[in-house]
């Protein structure tokens, strides 16, 4: 995902940190409130545009086209940009949904993306090498190619070591979580450095896969998760042939060392940064609050300055977070979605709780401020002096998705891509269904030089930003149409996907009829819902009043 390449010193080496902005959740079905795989995604690439690309034949020997610019929301709506080179093509692909990083195709493969941090002596950006695969055009391939996750792992591996990983989002590696209705997998790979050549016949990349237990959670905030492998438990590991070695010849790993070689600190910076460490404490907090006795992070009312106190927080190391925890009470989409909503709510890193936004109640004591926002703008931190914490939710996010995969009903039914646009703080989720046909135009309409009010992003968006006027009377008045809407959806899921069956039964083009049309309806409201909700806050909160 996007992000801004800080420097810093550690020691005597520089060490690259990227500020990203993409956090994934991954529930393997065990532990799943409804016995379903979840993955999600939040603040995916700018092109928010979602749209059907159908399965397609082609003749044998075709070659399919590697893209530079899938993610670019100011080319045309099905043009991926300059081709950079050619793999061979299938007879035929499979539908998919296409965004800046695609998720689901139609059997319900799904695919979310972190963009995490690697050694600077890993780093090519394009045109420092022959490298032409990003991750989001694998992802495509992948899409159109594969049922199972496990071999969806497998070739986006061999796609990366033969045509040499090339980062897309800054200069940072890659981790993928990917899953089926079986199995869950997280992905990471890195790159080998300026200079890299397929004729030379090393690998392009080095990369390394886990399966996540059924019964299982886990969460990747733009930093590795992944330690010790173990190559020959070939059920729960797969790696790139140098996984290891390229390590060994780079001096970072001695095998006489006697000690483990652990993935994580091998390839990624060794000092994490807060930006992943706090969604860390923050997931396994939520979910396993008794696993171990985590870092005191807790909002303390009597003592407003505790989040921004110097020397008071301490950052741990990555070493007590696990790959991944069983939770301690199972999880639904519904504590997905509220996870990506989060602001740190309750916690030192809630910045609507920073002792600046503190005003006069008129009775002697303080109250916060209506203006109070978790999304404060870089001027108006560096004018009230507001600590920056990264939330979950992005004011400057694109798109974002919760994937629901079933594995007791049809594919056409029982993949649901619970999707939000712009700000997971404000927007609805809506379903679109692994089936369905199309997706309505104002979830595809989007230009981030033109607003367009046929555009589902730029009214949530224009709403965002709005808010700023008097964010806590503002959040509660967008909550109150909001929530209702949302609710609705989740109560009738079980009865419109009833009535799905029953026509799949009959007919799966019926089916598909049937939910393309009820999902694009529900898209249609909320584009909308946020004109009228435009209209409201600007006539509620005009500055005509008091």
């Amino acid at each position: 995902m996007k992000r801004v390449t800080l420097l810093l010193l550690i020691g005597l080496t520089f060490t690259y940190i990227p500020a990203n902005s993409c956090t994934i959740i991954a529930v393997g079905k065990k532990v799943s409130a409804d016995g379903s795989t979840i993955i999600s995604h939040t603040d995916t690439g700018p092109d928010s545009r979602i749209f059907v690309v159908p399965s397609q034949t082609f003749k044998t020997g075709s070659l399919a086209p590697v893209y530079w610019g899938i993610q670019d929301p100011s080319l045309p709506l099905h043009n991926d940009g300059e081709i950079l080179g050619y793999i061979p093509q299938v007879e035929k692909t499979y539908k998919y949904f296409q965004s800046a990083y695609s998720h689901v195709n139609e059997y319900q493969l799904g695919i979310a993306e972190s963009t995490t941090s690697q050694r600077p002596e890993l780093i090519c950006v394009k045109g420092e090498g022959k490298q032409i695969m990003t991750i989001e055009q694998a992802q495509i391939f992948a899409l159109q190619r594969y049922k199972k996750a496990r071999d969806a792992v497998k070739f986006i591996g061999d796609l990366m070591t033969k045509y040499g990983f090339l980062p897309s989002s800054g200069d940072g590696s890659e981790t993928l979580v990917v899953a089926d209705k079986e199995e869950v997998w997280v992905f990471e790979v890195f790159g080998v450095g300026k200079g890299w050549d397929p004729k030379s016949g090393k690998p392009g990349a080095i990369w390394a896969a886990q399966r996540l237990p059924e019964d299982q959670a886990t969460m990747i905030p733009n930093w590795s998760i992944i330690k010790e492998i173990n190559p020959e438990d070939k059920e729960n590991f797969m790696v790139s042939e140098n996984y290891m070695q390229e390590a060994i010849d780079r001096g970072w790993y001695d095998p006489k060392s006697g000690k483990p070689f652990i993935w994580q600190e091998v390839y990624a910076p060794k000092c994490a940064v807060e930006f992943a460490t706090s969604r860390f404490w923050l997931f396994y907090h939520t979910f396993a609050p008794n696993l171990e006795q985590w870092p005191d992070r807790k909002y303390d009312s009597s003592n407003p300055y505790k989040g921004i106190q110097p020397y008071f927080q301490y950052v741990e190391p990555l070493s007590i977070y696990p790959f991944s925890i069983k939770p301690e009470k199972k999880i639904s989409v519904q504590d997905v979605i509220a996870f990506q909503r989060s602001t740190f709510e309750g916690t030192i890193y809630d910045m609507t709780n920073d002792p600046n936004w503190l005003v006069p109640d008129g009775k002697g004591g303080y109250v916060k401020s209506p203006l109070a926002t978790p999304f404060p703008s870089s001027d108006l931190r560096k004018l009230l002096k507001i600590t920056y914490r990264r939330p979950v939710a992005r004011h400057r996010g694109h798109y974002g998705m919760v994937l629901q995969i079933r594995d007791w009903l049809p594919d056409e039914i029982g993949g649901v891509y619970w999707v939000y646009l712009d700000n997971p703080y404000f927007s609805p989720y809506v379903p679109i269904y692994a089936g369905n046909l199309l997706v309505h135009e104002s979830y595809k309409t989007y230009d981030p030089n033109r607003y367009d009010e046929k555009s589902a992003r730029w009214a949530i968006d224009f709403v965002d930003n709005l808010a700023s006027l008097k964010f806590q009377e503002i959040a509660k008045d967008v909550q109150a149409v909001r929530d209702p809407f949302e609710a609705k959806i989740f109560e009738q899921q079980a009865k419109i996907e009833e009535e799905a069956l029953k026509l799949y039964k009959k007919s799966p083009k019926r089916a598909q009829d049937y939910l393309t049309n009820y999902s694009n309806g529900l898209m249609a409201e909320v584009t909308q819902m946020f004109l009228d909700l435009r209209n409201q806050i600007i006539t509620k909160y005009t500055n005509n009043h008091e």
